[in-house]
């Protein structure tokens, strides 16, 4: 598994759009700085780019590099490999190399401007963590499927779809049962509900170590009643954790159960 991760990581690390992915962030980076010359500020920004633009990234990516490497993917599964370690490889290949690009882009920027010295050291890192976690969510879900859909344009329709219900559609659909059931106590089903979602529930945690009360919306003051801010941090952080592992254990499944 770590040969086929080692292949996959390299592969990734020597296409362009790996440079251009952490090219942007590097940019996004220094021009935030030297907008704001605000560390805090920037880290504000950046919670509503990433939460959005990171779960994007990390579908497309995945989706094309699977559907791509077929033919390759294929070839390993005649040689005596066990499918989990072909797949588990290719996966965190992938998701390693997106992670690393976020990572140092954003990094360098902020190391050059004295991140590490000031008491936004982290809330940045925590930032940080919650695009890492989101990357290896959509990849995972993304590998899942281009293993159902053999058909490109499907598997590509579909990805794009989740990657769009989760950022959009899902906060708007939350929103109208909110309103259309404003009678009822609402607040544990809101609980829930924003645990089915990995990018509300990266935003909330992120605002939640912020300590920002005025950005933290109907949700987040909930989960800030109900658990506190380090409680809350907690049950979001278990919670993201449980999103990374359960879609890795249904793509295995997946694997192992397909006809090539």
């Amino acid at each position: 598994m770590l040969k086929i991760l080692k292949y996959s990581f390299a592969d990734l690390a020597r296409s362009r759009w790996s440079y251009v992915y952490f090219g942007f962030y590097l940019l996004l980076g220094f021009v935030l700085l030297f907008l704001n010359n605000d560390l805090s500020k920037a880290v504000i920004t950046l919670m509503n780019v990433i939460v959005v633009l990171t779960p994007m990234i990390g579908t497309i990516f995945g989706i094309m590099y699977f559907y791509s490497a077929r033919e390759f993917t294929e070839l390993l599964l005649s040689q005596p490999i066990k499918r989990r370690d072909i797949f588990l490889g290719q996966y965190l290949g992938i998701a390693l190399s997106l992670s690393l690009s976020l990572v140092v882009g954003l990094g360098i920027p902020f190391i050059i401007y004295g991140v590490a010295q000031s008491s936004e050291i982290w809330d940045f890192a925590l930032l940080l963590l919650v695009g890492a976690f989101l990357t290896f969510i959509f990849v995972a879900l993304s590998v899942n499927i281009s293993l159902r859909n053999e058909n490109k344009v499907k598997g590509f329709g579909y990805a794009i779809l989740l990657w769009l219900f989760m950022a959009v559609i899902y906060d708007g659909l939350f929103l109208i049962s909110l309103i259309m059931f404003d009678d009822y106590p609402l607040d544990k089903f809101t609980l829930f509900a924003s645990m089915f979602n990995p990018i509300d529930l990266s935003r909330i945690l992120v605002l939640l170590k912020l300590d920002i009360s005025a950005l933290l919306g109907y949700t987040g003051a909930l989960f800030q009643n109900f658990f506190g801010n380090g409680s809350g941090m907690i049950i979001s952080l278990l919670v993201l954790t449980l999103w990374a592992i359960l879609p890795i254990g249904l793509l295995i499944r997946t694997a192992k159960r397909k006809d090539f």
